[in-house]
């Protein structure tokens, strides 16, 4: 699923791309994508483009008439650019969107389509998909803490949760718990100062770091190769392979549709996290899939 630096990327690439051409025409190619009736799509038509944002791992294109087109790509979903007159591989979009300047395709792999597509009016409209998560790269420690603190979760449910902490899933979530050498199961309110200190500046650290990294990548090129697992990530899709610190195993935990990734010397003190007493926390404190987190709002 793409997150927060997938998805700043994104955005600045479509700034360089959309910001102030008109959006032509609106063709939506998937019945499950579209999640709004009203205002009707068509109502998008014809409108400049006066802004882009970001809310959470969603992208929302501002149109004129305070009218917001908000895409959500969830596990699967990418999106394609094609400037005008070049060709664009309609056939496999779930929806079109023809700018002044080119096409916008989004596609989405596999067949559980969950990808959406909100077209909305006003802030107060807007702000109802907001999760709430606060963004971490603007707060300041004493902010960050009192969020993580507000319940007693693990650290791999607090991280992921967009409710607590925005545009942050599975895989920067490793990324950011094997910079910080603190365990995806440690509980939030056992933690101390410098362990939240800590945690917080390797957040801030990981994610500032992936954003400059995909956008050297992508350079000024659309971004295409938009995934979860890298090949210079230390943790996240590495099960088996050799920790880039300290050389041992990265392990991982399994639980429903979701799994994390972990070096035990590194992070729990050389401990596998698989006993009874783990199974019921995490049956307890876990994300069964991320899916069921991004329908979260802020009051759910």
């Amino acid at each position: 699923m793409p997150e927060l630096p997938d998805i700043v990327v994104y955005i600045e690439a479509l700034e360089k791309r959309i910001l102030g051409e008109t959006l032509e025409r609106v063709q939506v190619g998937s019945p499950f994508l579209l999640r709004t009736a009203i205002p009707p799509i068509s109502s998008a038509e014809q409108k400049k483009v006066v802004s882009l944002r970001r809310l959470g791992k969603r992208i929302c294109i501002g149109l004129e008439g305070d009218l917001w087109l908000v895409l959500h790509l969830m596990i699967a979903g990418r999106l394609h650019w094609f400037p005008k007159g070049a060709k664009a591989a309609k056939h496999r979009s779930q929806a079109s969107l023809y700018f002044s300047s080119g096409i916008l395709l989004l596609t989405e792999a596999g067949t559980q389509k969950r990808a959406s597509l909100h077209l909305v009016q006003g802030e107060a409209a807007l702000r109802q998909l907001d999760p709430g998560g606060l963004e971490v790269l603007d707060a300041t420690l004493e902010e960050f803490s009192d969020r993580l603190l507000l319940g007693n979760h693990t650290l791999k449910r607090v991280l992921t949760d967009p409710r607590i902490f925005s545009g942050i899933g599975n895989a920067y979530s490793d990324e950011i718990l094997f910079e910080a050498k603190l365990s995806p199961i440690l509980q939030t309110q056992k933690m101390t100062p410098g362990e939240i200190k800590t945690l917080y500046e390797a957040t801030r650290k990981s994610l500032n770091e992936w954003v400059e990294r995909l956008r050297a990548e992508s350079r000024e090129k659309f971004p295409e190769k938009v995934t979860a697992f890298r090949a210079e990530m230390a943790t996240h899709g590495k099960f088996g392979k050799s920790c880039p610190r300290c050389r041992g195993k990265i392990e991982r935990i399994r639980y429903a549709s979701n799994e994390t990734n972990y070096c035990p010397t590194c992070q729990t003190g050389g401990k596998l996290l698989a006993d009874r007493a783990l199974s019921r926390l995490l049956k307890a404190d876990w994300p069964r899939t991320q899916e069921e987190f991004e329908n979260l709002t802020a009051g759910s």
